[in-house]
Formats: structure tokens, sequence, C-alpha cells
């Protein structure tokens, strides 16, 4: 991934801005000190559910996988074994 990552005093100066572009766009934020990424700032799950993981939640319903749409298929049908 191509992700720029974001330093901790730049998110403290534009957390409001951030946060409302994750909340409209459902951009992706990396967080890091000296370049080394260390968060990721995503869109809360729109729906949410208590009898899973939160990272089930996360993975299911925040759309952060979205971005896997435009990769092309590895696998076909014929590969999954039954």
């Amino acid at each position: 991934m191509n992700y720029k990552t974001i330093s901790t005093t730049e998110v403290r100066k534009r957390i409001s801005d951030l946060i409302d572009s994750v909340r409209e766009s459902g951009s992706s934020f990396v967080i890091g000190r000296h370049g080394e990424p260390e968060a990721v700032l995503i869109k809360f799950p729109a729906r949410y559910r208590s009898d899973v993981s939160d990272i089930t939640n996360i993975n299911a319903y925040s759309n952060s996988f979205d971005f896997l749409a435009a990769e092309p298929e590895l696998y076909s049908a014929a590969d999954i074994k039954k």
C-alpha cells in the first residue's frame, strides 16, 4: 500500500479535519512517528455487531478493504477445493 504517514504533530493540529475526511469520503490515514507507521485512522463501522470481535466488525463493516475492489482476481472459483 502507498499510504503517506502523517506525523502525530500534524494529527494534533488537524484532527478535526482528518475525522471529517474519514467520515465524509472514507479516507484512511496512517499515523506515525519519525516516518514509521503506528496507527491507522479509519471510518467506524456503519453497523456494529456485539456478537463478533472488534477486528471482525472493522474488517467487515467499515469498508476499510474497499481498495481491494480494484485489485485483480488472483484465484478463480475453480481454484477452490470442495
